[in-house]
């Protein structure tokens, strides 16, 4: 399910665009605040963010500007009150992909969210995932660690692989087998968990309480970056 960030403080709007996006069957997350914006922005996966400008804690432009300069890559459409250009200048320029001015119709907000996410969907941009201190570069084939390579194993880039592309869902470990090793495979769900351990000592800050790949006893795993 595409997932989508909202951080606007006028609740009025931020309830409305909330309704109103979950009926087009997105999966949506608000906050209304800038700080709390851009912590969960690097701290979860968002298909798209939508920023208004005047968030208490941390304005949308900062929020923005942080963001990029992180690496994240998620598209951005910014909200505004104001129809000043130079505002408008000022947010593309900051890395915004596009700009809403308020008060906005619904038909056209929802045209714009879908032309970004088709946009992100096929940007090369966008085959770069990044969470935490970690960057897989999936058109390299690499994953670094705080910007340094750390070597995988081709198993442990097709997992890693798997759990971003199904982040915040459950996966199996009979999903996992499949997906990385391959239908006919003849191998077991105890190697499944010694790849997640390998995996985990390569990208958890603290492998003993992974904060990223999580175990849910008689599940499965989830990644949670």
């Amino acid at each position: 399910m595409t997932r989508i960030l909202i951080a606007e403080d006028e609740p009025g709007i931020a309830l409305g665009l909330e309704d109103d996006l979950k009926m087009e069957g997105y999966d949506v997350e608000l906050t209304d605040n800038g700080l709390a914006a851009a912590r969960l922005a690097t701290e979860s996966a968002y298909d798209l963010i939508i920023l208004d400008v005047m968030l208490p804690g941390k304005d949308g432009f900062e929020v923005c500007r942080q963001l990029r300069r992180l690496g994240l890559q998620t598209p951005i459409l910014m909200l505004t009150a104001k129809a000043q250009e130079s505002e408008k200048v000022m947010g593309l320029e900051l890395g915004a992909d596009d700009y809403v001015t308020k008060p906005f119709g619904t038909r056209e907000l929802r045209a714009r969210i879908k032309a970004l996410l088709r946009r992100g969907t096929h940007s090369p941009e966008h085959e770069t995932y990044v969470f935490g201190e970690i960057e897989v570069d999936f058109s390299r084939g690499e994953l670094r660690n705080g910007g340094v390579p750390v070597e995988l194993t081709p198993i442990e880039f097709k997992l890693i692989g798997l759990f971003i592309r199904s982040r915040g869902r459950i996966l199996t470990r009979e999903q996992l087998l499949a997906g990385a090793w391959g239908e006919e495979t003849y191998a077991s769900d105890r190697v499944v968990d010694n790849h997640i351990v390998n995996l985990r000592r390569k990208i958890e800050p603290d492998p003993a309480n992974p904060r990223y790949l999580r175990n849910l006893r008689g599940l499965g795993y989830r990644f949670d970056g």
